[in-house]
């Protein structure tokens, strides 16, 4: 999510490693490059191993977003963004994910700010933006009735596939991650414009499809990913922005969540949009009675690689 935004709004190149697959190749250096490091509990070992391999390579601008301001990342880091997400009892938290969307959001603008990328107008509608969440969200949260119905039919699933285009895309693999992990059901997130290149096959009335849409550039080309899957006797069930003109039907469910007027470059809808994915996940494990909590074989800090 937040290579989108940082590319578009801030105009910086970004690039998303795997902390655990990052230290074990070989990649170009760059001294002038922020290394950011993203953890919960900033004691992840892979991570931690992440940042000081970075270091070794000469790579000094070091930046942790992390929920614990004790923490080793926090202390190994030069600069800090502390979430202040609170203490996190469940291993699947939507709170973790949720605050460090909003630290990435700030930390796009201020380096759009800082490179002359964002006027007075534009940082006002930003900040308007993220001070208006809270009431979406809340807003948001009246669907959960619906999220209970759609449980209900997904638990009888063996498995799910998530689908979403752009900033929606790495939503739609939070969603899948959240409903593997606390329900034990597989689930995996695609790209929709990949559909044709193999996952389509696996469509049929058995595998529910899992949508979530944003208002933006990507809308009508995934609309027309929809139709392939509805064209092969797919169930859809979409989480959708308003006025993203979705209609119902028989083999499409639809639920609709406030957007933010502001229609900005960077609009928080990957955060409004992951409130209803995991709670999704969340009806869909107590529908099956798993522990939501404390979900087989994961531990609360990932300390081994």
């Amino acid at each position: 999510v937040a290579k989108y935004w940082l590319e578009s709004v801030a105009g910086i190149a970004c690039q998303v490693e795997i902390a655990s697959e990052y230290r074990y190749r070989d990649s170009v250096p760059n001294s002038n490059a922020l290394i950011v490091t993203i953890s919960q509990s900033g004691e992840t070992a892979d991570t931690l191993a992440a940042l000081q391999h970075a270091i070794s390579l000469g790579q000094t601008y070091t930046l942790t977003i992390c929920n614990v301001p004790e923490s080793a990342l926090m202390r190994q880091s030069r600069l800090k963004f502390l979430t202040r997400a609170g203490p996190e009892i469940g291993v699947a938290s939507t709170k973790a994910f949720t605050t460090q969307l909003v630290a990435l959001y700030v930390l796009t603008h201020v380096l759009a700010k800082q490179r002359g990328q964002l006027n007075a107008a534009q940082e006002a509608a930003a900040l308007a933006e993220l001070r208006g969440t809270p009431a979406l969200v809340q807003q948001g949260l009246q669907v959960e009735p619906t999220l209970r119905e759609w449980a209900d039919a997904i638990s009888l699933s063996q498995h799910a596939l998530f689908l979403g285009r752009g900033v929606c895309y790495p939503i739609a693999m939070e969603g899948a991650l959240k409903l593997k992990e606390i329900s034990y059901i597989h689930a995996e997130a695609y790209a929709a414009g990949e559909l044709k290149h193999g996952p389509l096959a696996l469509v049929d009335k058995n595998m529910p499809v899992i949508v979530v849409a944003a208002h933006d550039a990507w809308l009508d080309k995934l609309k027309s990913n929809m139709q392939e899957v509805m064209a092969r006797g797919g169930v859809l069930y979409v989480i959708a922005e308003e006025g993203c003109d979705i209609q119902p039907a028989p083999n499409l469910l639809l639920l609709t969540i406030p957007a933010a007027q502001t229609r900005l470059a960077t609009a928080l809808s990957p955060l409004l949009l992951t409130i209803p994915t995991q709670l999704l996940a969340y009806y869909t494990a107590l529908k099956k009675g798993t522990d939501v909590d404390k979900p087989r074989n994961l531990a609360k800090s990932v300390t081994v690689e």
